[in-house]
C-alpha cells in the first residue's frame, strides 16, 4: 500500500469490533467488513479453512453454521486462536476451536438446529494469513430439518440481509461451479442489495467437479453476469474424502495451484486464481473499502461521542453510596420536580409539549370547551321544557283559574334547571384532577433512576390531590346551593316579565351579529362516502358562525362543499369494529338531506378528545347536540293528546323566556366561578404543597438512603455510557493516528456486457456454467483486448443491468498504487483483474 498506517486499518477495525461487541449494540456503528454468503454445501467453510490453513470449522449435514462467525485473521509470528467470549484463553489445538464453536452455538440456539443472529467472535493469529476480517453466515437452505421452524429459509435470509444491506459491508458471494450461475442464491441476494455490483466479490468453487468438456471461463473472465469490481476468483477446495482422510491443507493448496496451471481453460489466468490470490484480493479490497468509509466512520464516532459527553461527565467520579451525595441529590430532585410541575401548568421552559395537549393547556380546554359543552348537554329538550312549564302553571293555579302568569312556576322550573348543573360541575373537577395526576406522573419521569423516590413522590402528591378533591367538590356544590337559595329577579341582565315576549327576536338578532367569524379549522375524515365514489376521505374543514365548509387541502383554494348551519344538530355514532377512528355525525332536524344524497354527514377523528373538541366548537356556532328523550309511553300519549288553550300558551311562552334569561345568567356565573374555584382550591394549592411540604413529607416517610437507591437499570446505563464513551474516545484516537493519504486506482467503469448473447447475436451465451464453449460456423475469435461490437443485448441473470448502469464517479485523492504500472489502461470491455 505504500503507507504503514494503511496496513493497520484492518487490525484497527478488529479492535473496534471487539470493543463494540463487548458493550453490545449501543453504538450502532456499521464497521467495514466482508460477509461470506452462499448456499448450503457451496464450499464457504472450506474457503475459510484454506485461508487459515487449519481445520477448525464444524462439519456435518444440514445447517452447520447457525450463528454468524466473525473471523478476524491477524498476521503474527506464532499460531493460536482466541474467542471474545472467553478472553485470555489461547487455543493452540484447532480441534478445540471447533468444539468451542459448536458448544457456544448450542448454548444460545440449543441442539435442535435453530439459528441466532448473535455473533461468535473468533480471532486467529498465524504467520500464514493476511490481515482480514470476514463474517461467516449460515448457508441458505430451502427445507427445514429436525425441529427447525417451517420459515427457516426466511429467517436465514433475514439474518443475512441484516449484514449485507449495510453500505459498509462487502459481499463475498460463494457459488459452486457445477450449478447454474443464474440460479445462484448468493448472487441473487447480492443483486437485491447491491444492484450495481459495487460491493460484490464472486468466488467460484468446485471447478474440479464440472462435467468433462465444460468450464467456467466466461464467468471467471467477468463476461457472464459481470461484477463491477471485476472480481470472480476460482478456487479448488478439498473433497469430502480429503477432509475425512485429514489431507493436509498445504498439500491441498499445492494441488489447487497444479490444477489451474494444468487446465487448458484456466492456465492463462492461473496467477489470478486460487486461495492465496483470493486472500490477497480480499485484503486489498477490504483495506481500500475501510479507507473509503473512514471519513464517514470518523464523523459518526464524533457525533456519538458528542451526544454522550454531557452524560458521561455527570457519571464520572460518581459514588453511589456516598451519604452526602444522596442528600444533595434528593434536594435537587425534589426542586427539579417542583419546577417541572409549575412549568407544565404554566406552559413555559423546557416542559412545553410539542406532540399533544397536556398540563395547563389541557386544563384550560376543560375550563373553556369541555365544561361549557357538558352544561349544554344537560339542557332539557324544548318540548319537554314547555310541557313541564304548563304542568307547573296548572298545578300552581290549583282549582282556580289563574288570571296572571304565576312567578312560582318560573322559580320551580329555574331551581330544577340549576340542580342539573351539579353533574357537569363535578365532572369538571374530576377531569381537572385526572389531568393533575397525569402531570405529576409526567414530571416524575425524571425520577425513574430512583424507583423508591419516584413511588413515594407520586404517592404523597396524589394523596394530597385526592384530599383536595373532596374540598373542591364541596365548594362547587356550595356554589350551586347558593344559586338555589335565592332567585335574584332584580339582576341587571334579567329581562323581566315586561320584556319576556321579545326574547326570541333579540336572540335571533344577537346570533346574526356574529357574522361569518371563523371558529375553527382542521382535518376531518368524511366517513360515509360510498366506496363507488372513493370511500372515506380526509378534507380540510373550516367552521364559521354561519357555515361548515371543506376544502381539498389546508391551502383552502379548492372548496369541495359549503353546508349552512341552519337546523343542524350533532349526534354520536357508535365506533365500528373495523375502524380505529371515532365518529360523530351532523343531521338536519327537518329530515332533509345534509350532504348530497346523505341524510347525515359522518365525520371521523383520531381520538375521542378530538370529537369532543369539534362538538364544543360546533356548539359555539349554534349546532347543538341531539337530545334523546326517555319518556314512558303513557306520558307520551298524554302529552300528544294534551292541547293548551291560547292563554296558557302565552303564559308558557313568557315563563320559557324568563327561564332562558335567568339560566343564561346562572350559566355565565358558574362558567366564571368554576375555573376560579378549581384554580384556588386545587391547582395553586398543589403547587404550594409541592414547594413547601413535599420534601418534609419525604423525610418523614422513611429512610432517605433507601429512597435514593438507584435502579439496576440506571447502574447498567451508567456503566454502559462510561464504557461506550471510553471506547469511542479510544477509537477516535486510533483513527486519528492513521494516515489516509494513500490513494489507489479508481473503480473501473461499468462492464459492457451487451455484446454477449441475446437474439440477433452472432454468439450465444452458454445456458449454464456447465455448457461447453462453442463457436458458430464462420465466426472467428476476436483478438485479445479488441473492442467488441457495440449495441448487443446482454445475457439474462442477476447482474444483467450492470452494463446499463451509470459510471460511478471516481473518488478524489486517488492515484496509481505505489509501484506504477506502464501497461495501458484496460479496454472498456475487458475488466482489469484486481
Amino acid at each position: 500500500m505504500g503507507n504503514r498506517g494503511m496496513e493497520e486499518l484492518i487490525p484497527l477495525v478488529n479492535k473496534l469490533q471487539d470493543a463494540f461487541s463487548s458493550i453490545g449494540q449501543a453504538c450502532n456503528l456499521d464497521l467495514p467488513q466482508i460477509a461470506v454468503v452462499g448456499g448450503q454445501s457451496a464450499g464457504k467453510s472450506s474457503v475459510l479453512e484454506n485461508f487459515v490453513g487449519r481445520d477448525f470449522l464444524p462439519r456435518g449435514s444440514g445447517i452447520v453454521t447457525r450463528r454468524p462467525l466473525v473471523l478476524q485473521l491477524i498476521s503474527a509470528t506464532a499460531e493460536w486462536a482466541e474467542f471474545l467470549h472467553c478472553k485470555g484463553k489461547k487455543f493452540t489445538d484447532f480441534d478445540e476451536v471447533r468444539q468451542e464453536i459448536e458448544g457456544e452455538t448450542d448454548r444460545v440456539t440449543g441442539a435442535n438446529k435453530g439459528i441466532s443472529p448473535i455473533p461468535i467472535n473468533l480471532r486467529v493469529y498465524s504467520p500464514h494469513v493476511l490481515n482480514l476480517t470476514l463474517i461467516d453466515l449460515p448457508g441458505i437452505t430451502k427445507v427445514p430439518v429436525g425441529d427447525q421452524p417451517v420459515d427457516i429459509e426466511q429467517q436465514i435470509r433475514d439474518m443475512i440481509l441484516q449484514f449485507i444491506t449495510k453500505e459498509s459491508c462487502l459481499i463475498l458471494a460463494v457459488t459452486p461451479a457445477n450449478t447454474d450461475l443464474a440460479n445462484s442464491d448468493a448472487l441473487k441476494l447480492a443483486k437485491d442489495v447491491d444492484p450495481q455490483g459495487l460491493r460484490t466479490i464472486g468466488v467460484i468453487t468446485k471447478l474440479d467437479l464440472m462435467d468433462e468438456g465444460t468450464d467456467a471461463r466466461d464467468i471467471l473472465e467477468n463476461k457472464l453476469l459481470p461484477l463491477r469490481r471485476g472480481c470472480y476468483i476460482g478456487v479448488v477446495n478439498r473433497s469430502q474424502k480429503d477432509i475425512d482422510g485429514r489431507k493436509d491443507i498445504k498439500a491441498a493448496l499445492d494441488a489447487e495451484r497444479k490444477f489451474f496451471l494444468s487446465h487448458a481453460s484456466y492456465r492463462h489466468m492461473a496467477e489470478k486464481m486460487g486461495t492465496p490470490r483470493l486472500q490477497r484480493v480480499l485484503n486489498e479490497q477490504l483495506t481500500n473499502h475501510i479507507r473509503d468509509t473512514l471519513p464517514a466512520f470518523r464523523s459518526k464516532l464524533q457525533s456519538q461521542l458528542l451526544a454522550l459527553d454531557k452524560e458521561a461527565e455527570e457519571y464520572r467520579g460518581y459514588r453511589p453510596d456516598d451519604p452526602s451525595r444522596k442528600t444533595k441529590q434528593l434536594l435537587q430532585m425534589v426542586q427539579q420536580f417542583s419546577v417541572d410541575f409549575e412549568k407544565r401548568i404554566e406552559g413555559s421552559g423546557d416542559q412545553v409539549d410539542t406532540v399533544e395537549l397536556s398540563g395547563g393547556a389541557k386544563i384550560n380546554r376543560i375550563f373553556h370547551e369541555r365544561f361549557p359543552f357538558e352544561l349544554v348537554k344537560m339542557e332539557c329538550d324544548e318540548k319537554e321544557m314547555r310541557r313541564e312549564i304548563s304542568y307547573a302553571i296548572k298545578n300552581i293555579h290549583g282549582i282556580r283559574t289563574g288570571l296572571f302568569t304565576p312567578d312560582m312556576a318560573f322559580e320551580a322550573i329555574v331551581k330544577k334547571q340549576v340542580i342539573k348543573l351539579k353533574g357537569p360541575c363535578v365532572k369538571c373537577v374530576d377531569m381537572v384532577i385526572q389531568e393533575l395526576i397525569n402531570t405529576v406522573r409526567q414530571c416524575s419521569n425524571k425520577l425513574e433512576c430512583f424507583p423508591m423516590l419516584r413511588e413515594e413522590t407520586e404517592r404523597i402528591v396524589t394523596s394530597h390531590i385526592r384530599d383536595r378533591e373532596s374540598r373542591a367538590k364541596d365548594q362547587v356544590l356550595l356554589l350551586i346551593d347558593i344559586q338555589l337559595s335565592y332567585i335574584n329577579t332584580n339582576h341587571e341582565d334579567f329581562i323581566g316579565f315586561a320584556n319576556a315576549q321579545q326574547r326570541s327576536s333579540q336572540t335571533n338578532k344577537s346570533q346574526s351579529s356574529a357574522g361569518n367569524q371563523v371558529i375553527r379549522k382542521g382535518w376531518l375524515t368524511i366517513n360515509n362516502i360510498s366506496i363507488m365514489k372513493g370511500g372515506a376521505k380526509e378534507y380540510w374543514f373550516v367552521l364559521t358562525a354561519e357555515s361548515l365548509s371543506w376544502f381539498k387541502d389546508d391551502e383552502e383554494k379548492e372548496k369541495k362543499y359549503m353546508l349552512p348551519l341552519d337546523n343542524l344538530k350533532v349526534r354520536d355514532v357508535e365506533k365500528s369494529f373495523m375502524s380505529s377512528k371515532h365518529i360523530f355525525c351532523i343531521f338536519n332536524t327537518e329530515s332533509r338531506n345534509v350532504y348530497k344524497d346523505n341524510r347525515t354527514l359522518e365525520l371521523a377523528c383520531d381520538s375521542q378528545d378530538d370529537v369532543d373538541s369539534w362538538k364544543s366548537s360546533l356548539l359555539r356556532a349554534g349546532v347543538y347536540p341531539e337530545k334523546v328523550m326517555a319518556v314512558e309511553s303513557e306520558t307520551t300519549t298524554a302529552t300528544e293528546n294534551f292541547s293548551m288553550d291560547p292563554q296558557l300558551e302565552r303564559k308558557v311562552e313568557t315563563i320559557r323566556n324568563l327561564v332562558d334569561s335567568y339560566m343564561a345568567i346562572v350559566n355565565k356565573c358558574i362558567r366564571d366561578l368554576m375555573p376560579k374555584t378549581i384554580m384556588h382550591l386545587m391547582i395553586n394549592n398543589v403547587k404550594d404543597f409541592i414547594n413547601a411540604e413535599l420534601l418534609a413529607q419525604l423525610y418523614s416517610a422513611g429512610d432517605q438512603n433507601a429512597l435514593m437507591d438507584e435502579s439496576q437499570e440506571q447502574a447498567q446505563r451508567r456503566d454502559e455510557v462510561l464504557r461506550t464513551h471510553q471506547a469511542l474516545t479510544e477509537a477516535l484516537a486510533i483513527i486519528g493516528d492513521i494516515s489516509t493519504s494513500t490513494i489507489t486506482v479508481p473503480m473501473p467503469p461499468p462492464v459492457d456486457n451487451s455484446w454477449v448473447g441475446g437474439p440477433g447475436s452472432r454468439r450465444s451465451p452458454p445456458s449454464s456454467p456447465t455448457a461447453p464453449r462453442r463457436m458458430s460456423s464462420g465466426q472467428r475469435p476476436a483478438p485479445r483486448g479488441a473492442p467488441p461490437p457495440p449495441n448487443r443485448p446482454g445475457p439474462l441473470g442477476p447482474f444483467n443491468n450492470i452494463a446499463d448502469s451509470p459510471q460511478a464517479p471516481s473518488r478524489p485523492n486517488r492515484a496509481p498504487p505505489s509501484i506504477p504500472s506502464r501497461r495501458p489502461p484496460p479496454s472498456p470491455t475487458r475488466q482489469a483483474p484486481p
